[in-house]
């Protein structure tokens, strides 16, 4: 215990100076060039304050040797500035080739820090996961992940991803029914993160993977959700995967939940599937009776015929005109071809009849459907 905590410490102490380094090196790449430049001074005399200060500290770490060769090379630079102080053209011309190369070395420590960060950010992740006892402390790791992939995209993190198959990692513990729910809903999360880092690389791991399956069998509001998100952007491909795995009954199943909150994510993602869908899984969704359990919902209290209730409570009228919802989704989306799109709403018209525990509700919902899906 005592041994980790040290270890833990001295992680803590070169992270903190290598960020140290990097400000600077970002603040001297920055700093303008002149004659005379006090800031320029203050970076300088910082930088050499933190290339003694890291020299124990990196060469302990074999891993951080090229840093540290890169830091010398930039001590000797940072010299040869400070002792050319003459005010000469030829001297201000060799003060600046120095500074420009000076700023050239910055950026590659800045490169080289970055990375070790990044690196040591997903061991961190495999670790903790691996061996630590504390949910929090899980969750925070995969939270901080997340909130690294989110600044963007970058070719050096995602061959560090790549390499060390961080992504199979956090799909397995998707998928590993010991984990707690917020562990497996925030290793979800992250695969969304990772699918909008590039979707290029990631789209294929999701839909080759048990991604999909696990997201549906947890079955819970933010597991819906992140299947939701991962709809909107993969779209019919992994409609397609949904359909194929013969889940879309489970989908439907979940409007009939108890909970409303999941009640509310299944509509949101019935409603994307029915706009990104191709005609086998638009098909599935009807056989399984979609419209009727939305006429259900529609004419429950949940879907908003109590107007004061209703005004209390915003999340009441997520039902109100859902199946007219769900046709417009069909006309306007993307899946389909304009014939089977006609098709479509003529079967979910024959459906409102059918189902229709009166003429007026049936002739009110068949205008809604007819009217509401009017591009």
């Amino acid at each position: 215990m005592g041994e980790a905590s040290t270890k833990h410490d001295d992680d803590q102490g070169v992270l903190t100076v290598l960020k140290a380094i990097k400000k600077a090196s970002k603040d001297l790449h920055t700093t303008p060039i002149a004659f005379t430049n006090t800031s320029q001074s203050a970076i300088i005399k910082s930088l050499l304050e933190l290339k003694n200060e890291a020299n124990s500290i990196l060469s302990a770490d074999p891993s951080l040797l090229n840093l540290s060769r890169l830091l010398n090379s930039l001590k000797s630079l940072l010299d040869k500035l400070q002792s050319s102080q003459g005010h000469g053209v030829r001297s201000f011309i060799r003060r600046q080739f120095t500074y420009y190369e000076a700023s050239r070395v910055g950026n590659a420590i800045m490169d080289e820090i970055k990375a070790w960060i990044d690196h040591e950010s997903l061991k961190n992740i495999v670790k903790t996961m691996e061996e630590s006892e504390d949910e929090d402390e899980k969750i925070e790791v995969l939270k901080e992940f997340q909130s690294r992939i989110s600044r963007g995209f970058d070719s050096d993190l995602q061959d560090l991803i790549l390499r060390t198959k961080i992504f199979s990692f956090i799909e397995s513990i998707l998928c590993d029914s010991q984990c707690s729910i917020g562990i497996r809903e925030e290793s979800a999360a992250v695969i969304v993160s990772l699918v909008k880092f590039n979707k290029d690389v990631f789209v294929g791991f999701v839909l080759m993977g048990p991604t999909i399956r696990a997201l549906i069998s947890i079955s819970s509001s933010r597991s819906i959700q992140v299947l939701t998100s991962l709809i909107k952007l993969i779209k019919s491909p992994l409609i397609d995967i949904i359909e194929s795995n013969g889940e879309i009954p489970k989908i439907i199943g979940l409007l009939s939940s108890p909970e409303l909150a999941i009640q509310v994510v299944a509509m949101d993602c019935v409603l994307e599937i029915g706009y990104f869908g191709r005609r086998e899984a638009i098909e599935a969704m009807l056989k399984d009776g979609l419209v009727e359990k939305l006429m259900e919902l529609q004419r429950s209290e949940n879907g908003g015929e109590n107007e004061a209730e209703a005004e209390m409570d915003p999340k009441k009228r997520r039902f109100s005109n859902c199946v007219a919802s769900f046709a417009v989704q069909i006309e306007v989306g993307e899946g389909l071809r304009q014939r089977e799109k006609r098709e479509f709403k003529l079967e979910v018209l024959k459906r409102v009849r059918e189902s229709s525990v009166s003429e007026a509700e049936a002739a009110t919902i068949a205008a809604e459907v007819l009217w509401g899906s009017s591009p």
